[in-house]
């Protein structure tokens, strides 16, 4: 790479060895290290932590349906139906929010549980909160129906037009409904992402329109100002954690650093990086590894962001993204004036040294994945004696491939580059074992596409790396 202008600090120069020995003169021995310190008690059960405290919400959640109920409601026209409409519009409900908290990037949260680990508990909770919630607006219909001795369809039209925020919740649960539909993988991979993403964005209305039927009718609301005051209070921390963490503090950062585009350069046919400049970038809280979403201020991309790696630790006053050409949006940011400003929110991801259990690490990417491993490369202590291995079609195809290869060298590491198509260059556990033969012993870092990453990460767990030193960034919707 040529170097950002105002980069006091040298540029790693290409380096055409397949694999650099780590006794080469040109390469200086790393210095001795102290193995990394063990994490914190609280980081290295937070996952754990986060669950149980989610768990128990859910319990107590579900205990206020019982709590006033009586075996004489019960046995009442309807009551049955009822009690179950309760309970499933209060589980729904209590699931959407922690949905709503999962995407609000609560930072502790975030770090507990990674990118990934958060886009894993996304999709395994979408289904419920929606199925719950129609759950609930059908059963409370027909228990409304038997109590009343009409029928649904004569119960929905006096439910809609005889009772508040009734027709409003009506329409929140056509809102999930939609994007629940978006969500289903035949479906996703055929929509583009700026779609999806719309459409999700709809999810914060369909919660604001659902929120006054519930506290207003919701017969574990009403004679209950203590349960009333409680969720009310719960809503406006999920919607401050959304407003403070999605929108206060990303504004805070982009008005504090200022960052417009300085230049666009081509690393390989499908893939360019974007120098951005801006002010006192050395001071943003970014480690290798980590991604950041951009919103860049130019016609038709500026009400949406999207996630792009940082390829490289920041300078003083210049940074740099990497982005392969894949969809509309990354294809339109390679095409980017000097000058345009940029809006961003981040940095995020746990895909980083700090969270290195080991001395030694392996680093495992295919295409576009490198970027990930470029900076983190640069940013891991003396001693880490890295082993690297990438996949490409082609030599040309691998961008950053000589800033990799010198960063690897001046760490006295190794690395392997595997050319070719995918069923050429299968990593499982055999040629995981064959290029990194000590790879139980390292921590493991393994980016690239989700299929990719999926697979390696398994392979990595048959060779006996625990889930502890196993670090893992998918590139998928």
């Amino acid at each position: 790479m040529s170097p950002i202008p105002g980069d006091t600090r040298p540029v790693p120069t290409a380096s055409r060895s397949r694999a650099p020995s780590r006794t080469a003169p040109s390469a200086p021995s790393p210095s001795p290290s102290p193995s990394p310190p063990a994490l914190p008690g609280l980081r290295r059960h937070a996952p754990t932590i986060v669950l149980c405290v989610a768990g128990a919400g859910l319990g107590l959640v579900v205990g206020l349906a019982f709590k006033d109920e009586t075996a004489g409601a019960w046995r009442a026209p309807g009551g049955v139906a009822i009690f179950l409409g309760s309970v499933t519009g209060l589980a729904g409900t209590y699931l959407a929010m922690l949905m709503v908290l999962l995407a609000s990037r609560l930072p502790f949260v975030e770090s507990a549980l990674g990118f990934d680990g958060l886009l894993r508990w996304h999709r395994r909770l979408g289904p419920w909160p929606i199925t719950l919630l129609s759950l609930h607006a059908a059963v409370l219909v027909l228990g409304y129906a038997e109590a009343a001795r009409t029928g649904a369809l004569h119960e929905i039209g006096t439910l809609v037009s005889g009772f508040p925020y009734v027709l409003a919740a009506f329409a929140g649960l056509g809102l999930m409904l939609m994007a629940g539909f978006a969500s289903v993988r035949a479906v996703r991979r055929r929509l583009r992402r700026e779609t999806w993403w719309v459409v999700h964005l709809y999810l914060y209305l369909a919660l604001a329109l659902s929120f006054a039927h519930a506290v207003v009718l919701g017969p574990d609301f009403v004679g209950h100002p203590v349960t009333r005051i409680v969720w009310s209070a719960a809503w406006a921390a999920t919607a401050g954690s959304v407003l403070v963490w999605r929108f206060g503090v990303p504004l805070a950062r982009t008005l504090r650093h200022r960052l417009v585009v300085y230049e666009v350069r081509t690393e390989t046919p499908e893939v360019c990086s974007i120098i951005l400049k801006g002010r006192h970038l050395d001071r943003l809280a970014l480690e290798g590894g980590q991604f950041v979403e951009w919103r860049f201020l130019a016609r038709g991309l500026w009400w949406q962001a999207h996630p792009y790696t940082v390829s490289g630790l920041p300078q003083r006053d210049y940074l740099r993204i990497t982005v392969r050409r894949l969809g509309d949006h990354s294809r339109a940011v390679t095409r980017l004036r000097r000058g345009t400003r940029v809006a961003f929110e981040g940095p995020y991801g746990v895909f980083t040294a700090e969270h290195r259990r080991r001395q030694r690490v392996a680093l495992v990417a295919a295409g576009v994945g490198v970027t990930s491993i470029r900076p983190l490369l640069e940013d891991l202590p003396a001693g880490t004696d890295p082993a690297v291995v990438v996949r490409a079609t082609s030599a040309g195809a691998l961008p950053l491939r000589d800033e990799i290869a010198a960063l690897v060298e001046s760490a006295g590491g190794v690395l392997h580059e595997l050319y070719g198509s995918r069923r050429k260059h299968v990593i499982d556990g055999r040629r995981l074992r064959q290029l990194v033969p000590d790879i139980s012993e390292r921590d493991v870092y393994v980016s690239g596409p989700e299929d990719f990453v999926a697979a390696v990460s398994a392979a990595a767990r048959r060779l006996g790396v625990p889930d502890a030193a196993l670090h893992h960034e998918a590139y998928a919707l």
